[in-house]
């Protein structure tokens, strides 16, 4: 009987330690272990996140961006989330002189490198798509552009961006690799700008993205060049160091990743990373 005793207190110990080692792991699976980048956001993980998310993005990120938030806001009840879109140069400037903000997304990896340099940044920034150049003619094309050589037409008035946003830095160097010199009516300081003096046929054609003569729907005509594919920009992400909102950034940035966010930008006319 004693022994029969000893042993069931030595089983009711072990089960109890199991017990124990079973709720440890649970606790541990649901509060510890981030989630994937590449999972979408859950309703199950809604309730952990709360406040506005500020994202910095690039222009021509507009479109896209704007209905990931709507997307992030659906999935986290009681989060918002806010952009600043403008030229990648611009943003990286305001982010190191402290201007806050939790994501940065930025039109090439020198840009990015303005923020990573300052020490502004949590972790180490990721590729999360490309992107291409092409002209912007007017609707209909009347002044007959099919290559890069022809902007160099005389008479021809064109808008480029700023040598310092990535549009302008990669407008330049398909300018260079085709032994073309082009003096622009203007410069503009981020890519919407250059794609609006189109649309109010201010100028002839702009050089901009392939995202964002999709996302003018008709107001403008796409030329495709052939240089274009040789300075392909790399867009970069990146959690920011001072994030008010650390967690939501996060999130955010799973989102951007994640199967359903590369599908937004992918429609709209983005290249995978």
């Amino acid at each position: 009987m004693i022994r029969s005793a000893r042993r069931r207190t030595v089983q009711l110990a072990v089960g109890g330690t199991a017990v124990l080692l079973t709720l440890s792991a649970c606790s541990s699976s649901s509060s510890d272990t981030p989630a994937s980048a590449s999972d979408s956001p859950s309703a199950s993980s809604s309730a952990k996140l709360s406040g506005t998310v500020t994202v910095f993005a690039a222009a021509s990120l507009k479109e896209s961006f704007t209905t990931l938030g709507k997307e992030f806001e659906a999935a986290y009840p009681g989060t918002k989330v806010e952009f600043n879109f403008g030229g990648s140069d611009v943003l990286a400037a305001s982010i190191t002189s402290g201007a806050p903000a939790d994501v940065f997304a930025a039109a090439s990896p020198k840009t990015m490198k303005i923020v990573t340099d300052a020490k502004d940044a949590t972790g180490t920034p990721v590729t999360f798509v490309r992107n291409q150049l092409e002209i912007a003619a007017l609707p209909g094309n009347p002044k007959k552009i099919s290559s890069l050589k022809d902007l160099t037409k005389s008479g021809l008035k064109v808008a480029l961006c700023a040598k310092t946003v990535p549009c302008g830095a990669a407008a330049q160097n398909a300018l260079t690799a085709a032994g073309l010199k082009l003096t622009p009516v203007s410069y503009e300081q981020d890519v919407k700008s250059a794609l609006t003096k189109v649309e109010l046929k201010e100028v002839d054609a702009s050089i901009v993205y392939k995202t964002d003569v999709k996302a003018a729907a008709g107001k403008v005509a796409g030329v495709e060049f052939a240089e274009s594919a040789k300075v392909i920009n790399d867009y970069p992400i990146v959690a920011l160091k001072n994030a008010p909102n650390a967690t939501a950034a996060q999130a955010f940035i799973g989102l951007v990743e994640s199967a359903e966010g590369q599908k937004v930008l992918t429609t709209a006319g983005f290249l995978k990373p």
